[in-house]
Formats: structure tokens, C-alpha cells, sequence
């Protein structure tokens, strides 16, 4: 009796669904009850960023974990204004024309997190005229070390690869090379929408020394640049509380929580094995995401988020073993191939979580979606996509 209970779990795997071979509960979990998670790329339209509620409601078991973008690009912002405010103009201003002129690395137009951190950038310094697009700004002006100078954007250019992958380090270089060029001493401040493309810009041969630039991430090599004087400053969003987040709400679910609790055990407040994450979180019901917050990095505090550091309250515990199919859009990305995935890595076996990590190629979603297979042999889901309005896409291959 037992190998024809077993031979039903083989079936029941190959239609896509789970069947307990326990001795006897008959308990079965069709891929669309399992719990999923969308992560870093929350599902929303790339053109007006609203967000795709009908993949965020797919079914109970279905959330977002990111950071607050919005605030992260707000913290970007007062980074540089906090900079420019106790500067010397004379140091800024390279060519003395009494004008702050600065490049910009835009991340992905379509990408609410890119259009977060250009809008805050723009905004802090005055050319914010109501659009993230390259060259959509006005002139604006800031307080340099007391004087109130001029802003312009002397360009803002999408960084995309030559396959057509976004937030490419390499295009960035190749733009900061063309733009040291065209601009010379015009250019006295550069930003970036994250730190792969900044340190891309830093590679450029002819990138003018002493030139201050800012990044987003807190990526190891980001950091250690800020500690060695090259990089200005950068924001982070909490990595490790975002990929423990991601895998607490699945541990949360597939341990049978429901409500507030979902969203809370282990994360706000102690969950039953001990843990909780220490990271500021917030959760937005509307839209079923948890949201890390941001902090500013500098060189006044850049020690604290050097490499190797991981959440102390966060420990190994005794929960049961479930398997985790879990995307990365992009294998090349520095962000989460140097920081969310080793951080997913780390806290996964602490929580009893065993993922199978599939990335993609940044540019075509069926580099992850021919990947996401097999969907019967995992008890939950996390997923990173390619394209911010790609959630249906996975969703659909849940319904088998």
C-alpha cells in the first residue's frame, strides 16, 4: 500500500502538485495554494508604476518584500544636499561659472525604484520638473557651503547594455567617458541610481579626479570605495532584512500563519522559534508589501555597513524543512549577485528553508521562466523578474 501512496506522489509532482506521503493524511497542495513572494521588482506597470494588484492577489499567500523606494530616493537627496551644504563652492564649482552642473545614471525608466531614486535626486536639487525621463528637468539651485548656487542636469541617459540588459555598469562607464569628454570641468557632481553604475562611472580613464559621486545599494565594493575616498556616499536599504523578510513571510506561511501575523512574526516581533529581524520594516496592506527602510551612507559612518556583518538576532532555528524555488532576474547584477543572494544564503538554512536559486539574463523573462519548472517539487515561491509587469507570467504556469 505504501508504494501505490508513493506512486500517487509521483503523479501528483508530475501535474504539478503536492500530495503528503505521511502514512496517510491524503493532504494535497496544488501549486496555486502555495505561498509566493515577489521580491526587489515589485509587480507594476513600467509606464505609470502602478502596481499590478491583480499578481499581488493571485491568491492569500501572495506578497512583496522591498524597501520603501520613495523614501529611499528621498534619502539619496538629502545625502547630496547634506554634501553640497557644508562644501566649499570654490571645490564644487570646478570651472567657477557659478553653476552646479551634475551627470546622471538613470537604472530602467520602466522601473519604479530607478524612478524613485531619479525623482529624489532631482528634487533635492531643484531641476525636478514632474518627470523621471532623461532630460525632462529644469534649472534649479541649492545651498553650497552657504551660497546659493545654480543646478543643471547636464545629461541624464539610461544605462543599458549592448544585450539590452538595464543598470549596466559597463554602459555607465562608457557614458561617464563620453561625458568627461563632452563636458570637461562643467561637471562638478555625479550621480547614479545604484552603485554597479557609480563604480562603473569610477572605471571611466579619463573620470575627473576629486569629482564627487553618489550611488545607491551599500554594495561591499561600494563601501570599501567611500572608506578609500572614491566614493562619496551611497544609501542602504537594508539588504539582510530584505532577503530575511523575503524568506520569514514564506517561513510564516508554510507554518500555517494568517493576518497580521504574517507580516509581523519574525519580523516586528519574535516569531516562535526566537527570531526577529532588527531592521526597521514597515507593512503597507494596500498593496501586501513589506517595506525595509533606508539610510544614508558617507564617510562618517561607512564602517558600520562594512561587509560580513549579519543580523544578530536573526538564529538558527529548529522549523521544519520545506524547499524553495526562488528567480533572480539577472545574474550579473551586482547588487543582489554580491549582496541579496549571499544574504538569502546565509539566513535560508537558519530558517529551515532550502532554495534553488534560478537567475536569468536581465533582458528576456524567459531566461528565468524556462527555469521556473519542476514547480511541484517545492512547497513555496519567490520570484524576481526581468520586466516589473511580468508577475502574470509566472502566475499563469501556477495554475497547473
Amino acid at each position: 500500500m505504501k508504494k501505490v501512496v508513493c506512486s500517487a506522489v509521483a503523479l501528483a509532482l508530475a501535474a504539478g502538485t503536492f500530495m503528503s506521503c505521511n502514512g496517510g493524511n491524503g493532504s494535497k497542495v496544488l501549486n496555486k495554494d502555495k505561498p509566493l513572494v515577489f521580491f526587489n521588482r515589485q509587480p507594476s506597470d513600467p509606464n505609470s508604476g502602478e502596481i499590478d494588484m491583480n499578481s499581488m492577489n493571485w491568491n492569500d499567500k501572495t506578497y512583496y518584500v522591498g524597501f520603501d523606494a520613495a523614501g529611499g530616493g528621498a534619502v539619496q537627496g538629502k545625502l547630496i544636499a547634506d554634501f553640497l551644504a557644508t562644501s566649499d563652492p570654490a571645490k564644487i564649482d570646478r570651472n567657477g561659472d557659478g553653476t552646479v552642473g551634475y551627470v546622471l545614471c538613470i537604472g530602467d525608466v520602466g522601473h519604479n525604484d530607478s524612478k524613485a531614486r531619479t525623482e529624489g535626486i532631482r528634487k533635492a536639487l531643484g531641476t525636478w520638473d514632474g518627470s523621471t525621463d532623461p532630460g525632462k528637468v529644469k534649472e534649479g539651485s541649492i545651498k553650497v557651503g552657504g551660497k546659493e548656487m545654480k543646478v543643471v542636469e547636464l545629461e541624464g541617459k539610461a544605462m543599458t547594455g549592448t544585450d539590452g540588459s538595464t543598470w549596466n555598469a559597463n554602459a555607465a562607464t562608457e557614458a561617464m567617458g563620453g561625458w568627461a569628454t563632452k563636458f570637461g570641468t562643467a561637471i562638478d557632481i555625479v550621480v547614479s541610481n545604484n552603485d554597479g553604475m557609480a563604480m562603473g562611472c569610477l572605471q571611466a580613464s579619463n573620470y575627473p579626479a576629486g569629482v564627487p559621486i553618489f550611488g545607491y545599494d551599500a554594495n561591499a565594493d561600494a563601501i570599501e570605495a567611500i572608506g578609500a575616498g572614491k566614493l562619496t556616499g551611497t544609501v542602504s536599504q537594508n539588504v539582510d532584512a530584505q532577503a530575511t523578510a523575503t524568506l520569514q513571510v514564506l517561513r510564516n506561511l508554510l507554518d500555517g500563519l494568517t493576518g497580521r501575523d504574517v507580516v509581523e512574526s519574525g519580523i516586528t516581533k519574535a516569531d516562535k522559534y526566537g527570531n526577529q529581524i532588527s531592521a526597521a520594516i514597515d507593512y503597507i496592506p494596500a498593496t501586501k508589501a513589506l517595506l525595509a527602510q533606508n539610510t544614508g551612507v558617507n564617510s562618517s559612518n561607512w564602517k558600520l555597513y562594512t561587509a560580513g556583518q549579519r543580523d544578530p538576532l536573526v538564529k538558527q532555528s529548529n522549523a521544519p524543512k520545506k524547499k524553495v524555488l526562488l528567480t533572480i532576474y539577472n545574474s550579473a547584477d551586482n547588487f543582489l549577485s554580491s549582496s541579496y543572494v549571499p544574504a538569502l544564503n546565509y539566513y535560508a538554512p537558519l530558517l529551515g528553508l532550502e532554495l534553488n536559486i534560478v537567475q536569468g539574463d536581465g533582458q528576456n523573462e524567459s531566461s528565468c521562466i524556462d527555469k521556473f519548472t519542476n514547480l511541484g517539487n517545492y512547497d513555496a515561491f519567490a520570484i524576481n523578474m526581468v520586466k516589473t509587469n511580468s508577475g502574470r507570467d509566472y502566475t499563469d504556469k501556477l495554475k497547473y
